[in-house]
C-alpha cells in the first residue's frame, strides 16, 4: 500500500501542485481578466476592416512559424537519411500547421503551458512518421531561435528611443519599423549563425556585464554556454541559415506589426520604439508558467506598460483587447477544430492503434 501510496503521490503530486499555482494565479489576476472583458462592447466602435487586418497579420506570423518548423525537421531529416541511409521525407504543411496550431492552443488552455503545448506538438509530428529524436532537435531549436530573436529587440530599439520622437501620427511609421527591424534581424541572425567568433564575443562582453551583478557568472562560462546554443541552432538549421533567420524575424515582426494595427485602429499616438518595448515585456510575461498563456499577466502588464508610454488608459485597454482576441484568444478554437481534425484523420487511417499511443 506505501509504494501504491508513493506512486500515487508521485503520479499526481506534481499536477495537483501546478493546478493550485494556476489557481491561486488566475484568482490574482481576475480582477485585470474581468476588466479587458467589460470593455469587449467598445470593440463596435472599431472600423471593422481592421479586423480582418489584425487576423492577416497574425496568421502571417503563424505561418513564419510554419516555415521555420518545415526547415527545421527539414534540415533533421537529411541528416538522419545521411546517417541512416533511410528515405524520410520531411511533413507537409498541412502536418506542420496542424501540429503548430493544436499546440499553441494546448498552450494557452492547458496548465503547464509550453511544456504541454510542446508535448502535443511533437506527439503531432511523431504521428505523422517524423523520427522522435528530429522533433526534439527541431523543436529546441526553434525555440531558442524564436526566444534569440526576442531578447534582440529591446536592443534594436535604443537607437530610436535615444534619437526621440519622430513626427505627428508616429504609430503609422510601426509597420514600416517593423520591417526595418526584420532585415536588421536576418542580418544579425546570419552572423550568428556563421561566425562563431562573433557569438563568443558577444557572450564574453554579456559575461562581463552579468558578472557584475552575479559573481559566479564569468566571461568565459557565458561564452561557452551562448556557443553552445549557437551551434545547436546552426546544426538544426544547416544549409538554410538565411532562411531560418528570415522566418525568425518575420514571426516576431508580424505579431509586434499586430499590436501597431490595433493601436493605429484607435487613433491612438505613439513611438513605436516605445510600442515595441512594452511588446517585448508582454512576450516575457507570456513565458510565466503560473497561468496558461500568460493569461492575466499579459493583459495586466500590456496594458499598464501602454499607458505608462503616454497612451490613454481607455486606448490601452480597447488595444490591448484587440490585439489579444487576435494574438490570444482566436487561435484557441483554431487550433481545437485543427487537433479535433487530427484525432478524426488518426481513428479513420489507423482504427488499430491503441490506447497508449493516442494523445489524451
Amino acid at each position: 500500500m506505501r509504494i501504491a501510496g508513493g506512486g500515487l503521490v508521485r503520479r499526481w503530486g506534481g499536477r495537483a501542485v501546478g493546478l493550485a499555482i494556476t489557481g491561486v494565479g488566475l484568482y490574482i489576476v481576475a480582477p485585470s481578466v474581468l476588466s479587458l472583458f467589460g470593455a469587449w462592447p467598445r470593440l463596435a466602435d472599431v472600423d471593422p476592416w481592421w479586423f480582418p487586418v489584425l487576423v492577416v497579420l497574425e496568421g502571417c506570423s503563424f505561418a513564419a512559424l510554419w516555415w521555420l518548423a518545415r526547415l527545421a525537421l527539414s534540415a533533421g531529416d537529411q541528416q538522419a537519411e545521411d546517417q541512416h541511409a533511410v528515405d524520410q521525407q520531411p511533413p507537409g504543411w498541412g502536418t506542420i500547421a496542424t501540429a503548430q496550431l493544436a499546440g499553441n492552443a494546448a498552450t494557452k488552455v492547458v496548465p503547464g503551458g509550453a511544456a504541454t503545448g510542446g508535448v502535443l506538438q511533437a506527439r503531432l509530428l511523431i504521428s505523422a512518421g517524423q523520427p522522435a529524436a528530429v522533433v526534439a532537435s527541431a523543436l529546441t531549436a526553434i525555440g531558442l531561435i524564436t526566444t534569440g530573436v526576442l531578447l534582440l529587440l529591446p536592443v534594436l530599439t535604443i537607437p530610436a528611443v535615444l534619437i526621440g520622437p519622430p513626427p505627428a501620427r508616429q504609430l503609422e511609421l510601426g509597420l514600416l519599423v517593423s520591417l526595418i527591424m526584420a532585415v536588421v534581424i536576418v542580418g544579425l541572425g546570419l552572423a550568428v549563425l556563421t561566425w562563431p567568433r562573433f557569438v563568443v564575443l558577444i557572450g564574453r562582453g554579456s559575461g562581463h556585464l552579468i558578472h557584475l551583478v552575479r559573481r559566479s557568472v564569468t566571461a568565459d562560462s557565458c561564452a561557452a554556454l551562448l556557443a553552445a546554443q549557437r551551434d545547436r541552432v546552426a546544426a538544426a538549421f544547416e544549409g538554410r541559415w538565411w532562411a531560418a533567420a528570415l522566418a525568425a524575424a518575420a514571426n516576431r515582426m508580424f505579431d509586434y506589426a499586430a499590436l501597431v494595427a490595433a493601436l493605429a485602429a484607435l487613433d491612438v499616438h505613439a513611438r513605436p520604439s516605445m510600442v515595441l518595448l512594452a511588446y517585448v515585456v508582454a512576450q516575457a510575461l507570456a513565458m510565466i508558467p503560473i497561468t496558461p498563456g500568460g493569461l492575466g499577466f499579459v493583459d495586466a502588464g500590456l496594458t499598464a506598460l501602454l499607458v505608462l508610454i503616454g497612451i490613454s488608459p481607455d486606448a490601452a485597454l480597447i488595444g490591448t483587447l484587440l490585439y489579444r482576441l487576435a494574438s490570444f484568444w482566436l487561435p484557441i478554437p483554431v487550433g481545437l477544430l485543427a487537433w479535433t481534425g487530427w484525432r478524426i484523420h488518426l481513428h479513420v487511417t489507423r482504427p488499430s492503434r491503441t490506447d497508449d499511443d493516442q494523445v489524451p
